[in-house]
């Protein structure tokens, strides 16, 4: 369940602002770790409609005594269109998103930061206060 969502304001020279979203299911919920990483990177194409998986970067740190598995990929955006929409994915070229899992004691607590590449290297400092906010 969308726990939260807050709309980032777009850098300068932006089309369109970012969005973080925190999630929470739950314990045993939402998926695993892996699954969601997976997920996230098969949202993105690099030029040519080449898989961003290789060009993601993911890193495992911990957080307040939390495990917390990061990922940072780049490139077009295959923005859901909606459940309602009559086509697939809305193309979003130049983006880029920040995304953490935090493997905490009552379920994982997913944020996904996506946006324009300059509007979420701008509020990339934000983003990292938030996930390290979390606490047991």
């Amino acid at each position: 369940m969308r726990a939260a969502t807050y709309r980032v304001p777009r850098a300068a020279g932006d089309a369109e602002d970012g969005e973080c979203a925190v999630f929470f299911f739950g314990a045993g919920q939402g998926g695993d770790v892996d699954s969601n990483i997976k997920r996230w990177i098969a949202q993105f194409e690099l030029e040519g409609g080449k898989p961003a998986d290789k060009a993601a970067k993911i890193g495992k740190e911990t957080v307040n005594g939390l495990p917390v598995t990061r990922i940072d990929v780049s490139g077009t955006y295959l923005a859901s269109a909606g459940p309602m929409a009559p086509r697939g994915a809305v193309r979003k070229p130049g983006f880029r998103l920040l995304g953490a899992i935090v493997e905490a004691p009552g379920g994982n607590v997913f944020f996904k930061f996506t946006g324009p590449a300059r509007t979420v290297a701008q509020a990339q400092p934000q983003f990292e206060a938030l996930v390290r906010s979390v606490k047991r």
